[in-house]
């Protein structure tokens, strides 16, 4: 089973940069895995902790939140409020037996295509290792 296992990613994409940028690594022909799933957002701030367990809750293998790069937000410091909860995030996933490094935050500029596409493979690949996400068949599946 395990070989034939795809892991389902979940992208939380801040508007002005990391969406911009996963835009740019489609329209520039950049591979990247089918399974990463994007959701756009105002501000990686934006990203509450709820959004991030809820993504592991409904079935996510893997989650990372994309902000722009350290001291470049449009919104002054979301990225940095980003931050801190995908640090909380972390902790508890690990309280309830849900490994922490299935969640990341990344940074990046609009014009990091390359980057964005590198940095879903590097994840996806990381998640394929590691197996499903524990709680996944104790729960509903991903739709």
């Amino acid at each position: 089973m395990m070989e034939d296992f795809e892991p389902v990613i979940i992208a939380f994409c801040c508007h002005y940069c990391a969406y911009t940028a996963a835009d740019m690594a489609g329209s520039q022909r950049r591979c990247y895995p089918a399974n990463v799933r994007i959701i756009r957002v105002p501000c990686s701030g934006k990203v509450d902790v709820i959004h991030i367990l809820k993504a592991f809750e409904n079935g996510a293998d893997g989650v990372y939140v994309a902000g722009c790069l350290e001291g470049d937000c449009h919104f002054k410091n979301g990225n940095i409020r980003a931050a801190r909860r995908v640090a909380y995030a972390r902790k508890l996933m690990e309280s309830v037996g849900i490994e922490g490094e299935r969640l990341e935050m990344v940074n990046l500029s609009a014009g990091m295509g390359d980057r964005f596409a590198e940095i879903a493979g590097r994840i996806t690949e990381k998640i394929r290792k590691m197996g499903p996400n524990p709680i996944r068949n104790t729960i509903r599946p991903v739709a």
